[in-house]
């Protein structure tokens, strides 16, 4: 007899030892039954398919079940009418239509499959919180059942033996038992269908048998949540019995038991990208509404309105759209509700192939202008304008499209919307509209009507530039704010609690908001590209074994990202001023009209050029040594909206050799000799739709970094160096996770401590490591208030200064992206700060004015403070052989 010695190998769980059970067909992720429960309650995967592991081997099930009027038999067949399995020998079934039992299967699966998942991911979970809670009022029972019962002892003595054995029977404690059974019975039989469900791979008749058996909306927690009511008791004295005074007590209804989503969500304290899709077929995102946490729909300025999913995919385009606000929403049955040209709503139906009027347009002096659907009141909310006189109005319409209120004024008879852009309904009723677009406002009424709030901005008294709005589950107001460059966060209640996200990396200008109320994750598209961002930044607050944290409390998140949001505002500067900057001269250089940007050759020599193409070499006394009329200095697009308003350019430096460099106005970079008298071309464009923008000479390695644009439309960004022979050895593009880190590139410059510092899209100051790497964005001070920045330097100290022409100031921020101080204010000799540009042998700031021919010259810098490190030397990294996209 032999003796078999050895071991088998069971597959092993992904993320712990145990033993799988179950696969993620979402994600390469095997599970045991722990990690299961985690894996589908978590928010990050919350959407995911997970299957039992033989399912995941066996797609199509292949199990024998037999037939029991035909033992001989299996079951192959399935009869539509009767909603049963049969074989071929099922002779009361074969007049009727019959279908292939493993398609049947597969479609019912799959149609219930969304019920399921809510079952596992919501229902169970929340079940078992509820139970939870009543044995904790169990408990709380028999304490006060004890009170009373001693209270009742000390009044009536005299007949307490009497009534001893009645108080036993009393019958709150009984109702407090009654809720836990049946929860608990409840919750093992959704728990059977769960299994039922994930173990019908190799049994298809069976789960066909019980889905005919049970209705599905019976089994999700609705239901069963709102029926446990939360008892308490009181004690009711008559004064005619005593008897009935000492030994009554009743039992109160104080509602039904409910999970609001405060106890169940919370906040992150730093938003996590998840995805981000390049929506083809759109150029910009003006509005976006999510149909499913797959499929949204998305539309632009230009008309253009898609239906893409997660990779960006056109699945389906309508070409009557109205509007470039938000003029489109999703009902509960998924059904798309758009403006159409002719101001008409339309509906258009599950499967995109019939249009309906729900409303037409009858009143041609108010114009419909954004749309929302109502998921509280089963209707339609109506953002809408007339032009004169200039006012917006609010109107809600039923399902059927049946005018039910109308929202114009507030209490004292005023007008409360001007121009009513996008609209939404908050979860605790209130209707939100983002009003006009300059100066904006967030107006908040609630359900009836009435005025609640006006959100004009943070800090109070600033000003908002307003785009899209939504709502989260936790009542939160979310804004896109195109002065700032952010997304804020605001309370139900209308008070700021954070900047959620600050000029978000390759979006830049947040413009139109989604949120999935399914997965908790907020859609952010872009104004000037079409890239949409998918953002977390809600978390579940229970435990999947429905455990609440003892110290649980929305509020305290919110505390502590407003807490973060001003951490670095307070902290103290190592740098203590102990005196203003100090005027050292003041400049004319009459053949200039703003001082664009400086370039110097020495101290006393420099070159400076002006927004009309001018660029010059002046000295200290002003006079023009040399003059240059083919400066590239930027260009006006024909497209409004990407318009290049400002021509601000860092177009030209100066090598170590004192050797001009400068793009001229066909885009090529030429190199003018320190005689100006030989010009050459260091680099030539060829026709590419990258093109020059900016400008920096490396005085560490001696390179030339060049910004550039991509195209016109797309507005995408880089920074590329050269070596001294022209040749390309790097590329600076994306950040860690592969998004666009610049915009628009305006002035490119090299910190002492190798860093890239560029001034891009006057949004932001954007620095990098030497290698690339991405080291922080800039936006101003304090941290959201939003940046207009111009031109930018660094000092002796690795200071960047940046003009700020928002605030006309000069800001001074340490080399880590710290502010340090407002350098410079607006000035009387100097106006409108627009240019810096820093003098390493002499320590001075130069800067430029915007509207006047004036330089002013400033010493801020003791010569004690002064470091004398010299740079180290440079390495360029990885050479690059080739480029597909070159000048």
């Amino acid at each position: 007899m032999y003796t078999i010695n050895g071991s088998y190998k069971v597959r092993q769980c992904s993320k712990c030892a145990g033993d799988t059970e179950y696969s993620c067909l979402s994600c390469p992720s095997d599970l045991c039954a722990e990690c299961r429960v985690n894996h589908i309650h978590d928010l990050d995967t919350i959407d995911h398919n997970v299957v039992i592991y033989r399912e995941k081997i066996y797609q199509n099930p292949t199990g024998h079940e037999v037939c029991p009027k035909h033992p001989d038999n299996d079951y192959e067949m399935y009869c539509e009418p009767c909603e049963l399995p049969v074989c071929f020998y099922c002779a009361e079934h074969r007049r009727h239509m019959w279908q292939n039992i493993q398609r049947v299967y597969q479609i019912k699966r799959q149609h219930h499959s969304k019920t399921f998942q809510k079952i596992r991911n919501e229902a169970i979970l929340y079940m078992r919180v509820f139970l939870s809670e009543i044995k904790a009022d169990v408990k709380f029972c028999h304490t006060q059942f004890c009170l009373y019962r001693s209270k009742m002892l000390a009044k009536v003595q005299k007949i307490i033996n009497g009534l001893g054995e009645e108080l036993h029977n009393v019958n709150f404690k009984h109702a407090c038992l009654t809720q836990k059974i049946e929860t608990m019975k409840h919750l093992t039989i959704i728990q059977s269908f769960v299994q039922k469900y994930e173990q019908s791979g190799r049994k298809p008749t069976q789960f066909l048998l019980f889905i005919k058996k049970i209705r599905l909306s019976d089994l999700l927690c609705t239901r069963y949540v709102t029926c446990h009511s939360v008892l308490s008791m009181t004690e009711v004295i008559k004064k005619e019995e005593v008897a009935v005074s000492v030994s009554e007590i009743q039992i109160t209804d104080r509602g039904k038991r409910r999970l609001g989503n405060e106890r169940l969500l919370k906040l992150v304290s730093n938003p996590e990208l998840q995805r981000c899709v390049e929506v083809k077929g759109v150029r910009g995102c003006s509005n976006i509404s999510c149909m499913t946490s797959e499929l949204v729909w998305i539309s632009d300025s230009f008309n253009n309105l898609i239906l893409t999913n997660t990779a960006g995919d056109t699945l389906h385009y309508r070409d009557d759209l109205c509007s470039e606000y938000g003029s489109h929403t999703v009902n509960k049955e998924k059904e798309f509700i758009y403006i159409d040209r002719n101001y008409n709503i339309i509906k258009l139906s599950k499967d995109m192939k019939t249009t309906t009027i729900i409303i037409k347009k009858m009143d041609t002096a108010w114009i419909p202008r954004c749309i929302c659907w109502s998921s509280l009141n089963q209707g339609l909310l109506l953002g809408m304008y007339r032009k004169d006189p200039r006012k917006g109005i609010v109107t809600r319409y039923s399902q059927s499209g049946k005018l039910t209120q109308i929202i114009q004024k507030d209490n004292t008879g005023l007008e409360l919307y001007n121009d009513p852009r996008y609209i939404t309904e908050n979860e605790n009723g209130d209707v939100v509209v983002s009003d006009s677009i300059f100066p904006g406002a967030v107006v908040a009424i609630d359900r009836n009507g009435k005025h609640r709030f006006s959100y004009t901005g943070h800090p109070p008294g600033s000003e908002l530039m307003l785009w899209g709005i939504s709502t989260d589950a936790l009542s939160h107001i979310l804004l896109c704010d195109k002065k700032t460059n952010t997304v804020q966060m605001i309370d139900k209640d209308g008070q700021f609690l954070s900047h959620l996200l600050i000029r978000p990396s390759g979006i830049f200008i947040p413009h139109s908001l989604s949120y999935d109320k399914n997965t908790h994750r907020l859609w952010v598209g872009s104004e000037d590209n079409n890239i949409v961002g998918v953002f977390k930044y809600i978390t579940r607050q229970i435990t999947v074994t429905g455990k609440l944290p003892i110290t649980a409390d929305v509020n305290q998140s919110e505390q502590q990202i407003k807490d973060k949001e001003t951490s670095h505002t307070t902290e103290k500067s190592k740098l203590k001023w102990k005196s203003p900057p100090k005027l050292h001269q003041l400049l004319t250089v009459s053949e200039i009209e703003g001082c664009n940007h400086i370039s110097f050759v020495t101290s006393n020599c420099f070159w400076i050029s002006d927004y009309k193409n001018s660029l010059i070499l002046t000295n200290t006394k002003g006079e023009t040594l040399y003059h240059l009329d083919n400066l590239y200095c930027g260009e006006l697009y024909s497209d409004s909206l990407y318009s290049d308003s400002f021509h601000l350019i860092g177009s030209h430096t100066v090598n170590n050799e004192s050797e001009l460099f400068y793009i001229d106005k066909d885009y090529s970079i030429n190199k003018l000799s320190k005689d100006m008298r030989t010009t050459s071309t260091f680099l030539e464009h060829r026709k590419s739709t990258w093109r020059p923008r900016c400008l920096c000479w490396s005085p560490s390695s001696g390179d030339l970094l060049v910004g550039m644009i991509y195209g016109v439309h797309k507005k995408t960004g880089s920074v590329t160096r050269y070596n001294q022979t022209g040749q390309l050895i790097q590329i600076i593009q994306h950040d860690e996770i592969g998004q666009d880190l610049y915009s628009k590139p305006n002035y490119v410059k090299e910190n002492k401590n190798g860093d890239v510092v560029v001034s891009d899209s006057f949004t932001a100051v954007v620095v990098t490591e030497r290698e690339g790497r991405y080291r922080f964005s800039y936006t101003g001070h304090p941290s959201g208030y939003g940046l207009m920045a111009c031109g930018i330097c660094t000092d002796e100290l690795s200071h960047i200064l940046v003009c700020d022409n928002r605030t006309e100031t000069v800001h001074m921020i340490d080399k880590d992206g710290q502010f340090l101080s407002h350098l410079l204010t607006r000035s009387q000799e100097i106006g409108e700060p627009l240019s810096v540009n820093y003098d390493i042998n002499t320590h001075y700031l130069w800067v430029g004015s915007w509207h006047n021919h004036t330089l002013c010259v400033y010493k801020y810098l003791n010569q004690q403070n002064i470091l004398s490190d010299t740079p180290s030397k440079y390495s360029a990294g990885n050479t690059l052989s080739s480029l597909s996209q070159t000048l």
